[in-house]
């Protein structure tokens, strides 16, 4: 059984009112209120065949000065002003009630920040916003990144391993961009391997960049996992990942980030 930490549960607490008596606090809650926040979705491709297999949800805050403030630099704002999982859990809810209505088997990805996986509830809530969704929870992976496993790499994966048996994917996103811990292979429920785009963009013309990423594969596919590149953004790009095994790949070359009507309109012409 989990052991809760109380006290820091209250701390988090005082944190989350502390942070909300700040401008910039103030400033995200009339955001959730105005709708500011929206999703865009990042479409994600087979890499035998081209297919569209869904998308990976990125949030997007449209500021009211006219300024687009997203991705890390939104979490970053979140976070200081206390409003984390307020943040996580309106970005989860508004994604998976935009991709229940996608046909077929499609799947969303959803990012998962260091804070998400340290909250007590993380497990819970996940299931929860998935049921409440009525999406089928197959169809959900959840992104992590190795920041935020470097807290409790064991308490994350028990947390993990709890949704993959309700059917939850996880993929270890940003692959190559830091310290490559490799120990998470083995200690994580891992399904996916995303590589960081640091690690495509010399893949056509560099032999030690194309050995990398040979060898990456290889070790994944030894592991059981399927490999997803981002940061395609050439056609040789997306050759290479192709020929060398990749599982899918994503990128401006496929499509740019797009709004979920956009989004609708390439699941219509694709079908």
């Amino acid at each position: 059984m989990e052991r809760i930490d109380h006290g820091r549960d209250r701390r988090r607490s005082r944190d989350r009112r502390a942070g909300a008596r700040t401008p910039e606090a103030a400033q995200l809650i009339a955001a959730f209120e105005r709708d500011e926040i929206e999703i865009l979705f990042q479409p994600q491709f087979a890499a035998a065949d081209g297919a569209l297999l869904g998308a990976e949800a990125l949030a997007r805050w449209r500021h009211p000065e006219q300024v687009v403030v997203g991705g890390d630099m939104l979490f970053e704002i979140a976070e200081r002003a206390g409003l984390s999982r307020e943040l996580s859990s309106h970005v989860a809810r508004l994604a998976l009630g935009e991709a229940a209505g996608w046909p077929g088997s499609l799947r969303l990805s959803l990012n998962v920040t260091a804070i998400d996986l340290a909250e007590p509830d993380f497990v819970e809530r996940i299931a929860s916003q998935v049921d409440r969704a009525r999406f089928v929870p197959d169809r959900l992976t959840l992104e992590i990144t190795e920041q935020a496993l470097v807290a409790d790499v064991g308490r994350s994966a028990e947390r993990l391993e709890a949704l993959t048996r309700v059917g939850i994917r996880v993929a270890l996103d940003d692959f190559g961009a830091g310290f490559c811990n490799f120990s998470y292979l083995k200690r994580l429920p891992l399904h996916f391997l995303k590589l960081d785009r640091s690690m495509i963009d010399g893949i056509d013309r560099d032999s030690r960049d194309l050995a990398v990423l040979r060898g990456i594969v290889s070790m994944a596919r030894a592991l059981g996992l399927r490999v997803v590149a981002e940061g395609i953004e050439r056609e040789a790009h997306r050759s290479v990942v192709v020929r060398e095994g990749c599982f899918a790949w994503q990128g401006f070359l496929g499509a740019r980030p797009m709004s979920a009507g956009a989004f609708h309109e390439l699941i219509e012409h694709r079908g």
